[in-house]
């Protein structure tokens, strides 16, 4: 690659909100991209790395990328997991690699980290769905269904 992702830590939480706030322009969240809750959530993973990891890419002191692992736990898929929770590059710096070695980075670091699979989901119609499909991933015949929790009364 040619700009070093490095793994986050708390004092690159504005760099990669800033970078969030870029992707919900591309590629806006299913729910509301409240402000308050991400950057407590983005605080909470860059503080617990059994939650995932963080990696973030600058060129002369901007960012511009970044990757979010997050880890899970399935019996189907033989234990700990991981998922390709984020991966935004900027625009302006598309087709240069850097999106190849972040996946490439993802496949690592989740591999160090004990994970058996790692997964990602994607919109339908997204232009990187074809770079995913280089890199080894699998479509499924499933679909990816999500339930709100509202906490008990």
């Amino acid at each position: 690659m040619l700009h070093e992702a490095k793994l986050a830590s708390l004092t690159d939480l504005d760099s990669i909100f800033k970078l969030m706030q870029h992707m919900q322009r591309d590629e806006p969240w299913t729910e509301s991209f409240d402000e308050t809750r991400v950057r407590y959530n983005l605080s909470e993973l860059l503080q617990n790395p059994a939650y995932g990891l963080i990696y973030l890419v600058s060129n002369a002191n901007r960012a511009i990328a970044y990757l979010v692992i997050c880890f899970d736990y399935s019996l189907e898929y033989r234990g700990k997991g991981a998922w390709v929770d984020e991966l935004f590059v900027e625009p302006d710096d598309r087709q240069r690699g850097i999106g190849a070695c972040l996946l490439d980075l993802a496949e690592s670091a989740s591999r160090e980290h004990g994970a058996q699979f790692l997964h990602l989901e994607v919109d339908h119609g997204n232009r990187a769905i074809e770079l995913y499909r280089r890199r080894g991933f699998v479509d499924h015949k499933r679909y990816l269904m999500t339930k709100q929790l509202q906490p008990q009364k």
